[in-house]
């Protein structure tokens, strides 16, 4: 396999082919910044349990995924903003509202991974990585 250039949006990729072929679980390349995401995406409930795997030289993250009783992905829309090739910063007050609050938006800030309402109650901006609903 080639070098990925991007790998928070190969990760977004992967989790959505899987919740689309019907997949329990899902593996990931291990990488801090993925764990950080994929726990915020675990903690709102859009996947089940995540956890590292100490495998190999780099490791993976294992992700269960949930569907709702009609059996269809809980994650309808994930969008990767801030690309390689063009960052996209926001302040505070410019942290978009995915859904009018119901999605959610994940920033990389001075204070670690944060989801939106997170970052707007710490007072800090960042990068915004991506959006999920």
């Amino acid at each position: 396999m080639g070098v990925v250039q991007d790998p928070v949006a190969d990760m977004l990729c992967r989790l959505r082919n899987a919740q689309m072929a019907g997949h329990a679980t899902m593996r990931v390349p291990a990488s801090n910044l993925k764990e950080a995401i994929l726990k915020i995406f675990a903690d709102r409930g859009y996947v089940g349990q995540v956890s590292r795997i100490d495998e190999g030289p780099q490791g993976f993250i294992e992700v269960e995924l949930r569907y709702d009783k009609e059996d269809r992905g809980m994650i309808q829309r994930m969008k990767r903003v801030s690309k390689p090739s063009r960052r996209v910063y926001v302040g505070v007050e410019e942290i978009p509202s995915v859904l009018n609050g119901l999605g959610l938006a994940v920033l990389s800030t001075s204070k670690g991974v944060l989801a939106d309402v997170d970052a707007r109650a710490a007072n800090v901006g960042g990068e915004l990585l991506c959006t999920i609903y």
